[in-house]
Parts: C-alpha cells; structure tokens; sequence
C-alpha cells in the first residue's frame, strides 16, 4: 500500500509562484506514474501534470504548460510541482496521485481512474 502526502499549498497573488510536494512511503516500487490533479467544487478533477518515476518523462495539460513543471527527487520518495506565473484560475485543490500502470498512451494519464492511491489535497488559493 502506498501512502502520500501533500504540502506546500497557501494563497498567493497573481503572477506569484507556490511549490507542492508529494511525499509517498510504503510500497513504492509498485509507482510508475505519479501525477498532479486539482479540483474546483462542483467540477471533474483535472490532471495537470505527471511523471514516468522510472524515466523523468513529463507531461502537462495545455492550461499549465511553461508556468508548472513536475520534478522528482527519487532519494526522498518525493515528486514537486512548481507553480510559477500563477492565474486566479489556479485556484483549487490539488492532489497528488499514484498509478501502478507501467505506460500511459495519449491522455490516458489525465484520466483519475487510471490511479490507485490519493493524497489528501491541499488547497492553493490565487488572489488577482
């Protein structure tokens, strides 16, 4: 079973920058895609951003692509996301999660079923 926690979330103002954290323990071996997802109330979650934890590969939803970047850091079990250029449409909360799936084709990886194992989220707030 894998546990993961998300931090870093808080309110900043437009054009400000946030980075979220991704801590996961248990049994990692079994994680070969982690992703970001955020959520508005009343609306579908959304994946943002994910990465192949084996190779580095990375992929980002149109709406985030040259302001958020996913990082890893395998010795700390821990995936980031930087959140730069922030827009008061970032406002949500984000979740972090794990697929034990070894490959995503196309858009599979934006698709919340395709995880097993959820954060708790943490609510990042954009003030214009």
């Amino acid at each position: 079973q894998i546990k993961l926690v998300e931090s870093g979330g808080g309110s900043v103002q437009a054009g400000g920058s946030l980075r979220l954290s991704c801590s996961a323990s248990g049994y990692t071996a079994t994680i070969y895609y982690i992703a970001w997802f955020r959520q508005i109330p009343g609306q579908e979650r959304e994946g943002i951003a994910s990465i192949y934890t084996a190779g580095g590969n990375t992929a980002y939803t149109d709406s985030v692509k040259g302001r958020f970047t996913i990082s890893q850091d395998n010795a700390k079990n821990t995936v980031y996301l930087q959140m730069d250029s922030m827009r008061p449409e970032d406002t949500a909360m984000y979740y972090c999660a794990a697929s034990d799936r070894r490959r995503f084709l196309g858009r599979e990886w934006r698709v919340p079923r395709n995880y097993r194992d959820w954060g708790q989220g943490t609510q990042v707030t954009v003030s214009s």
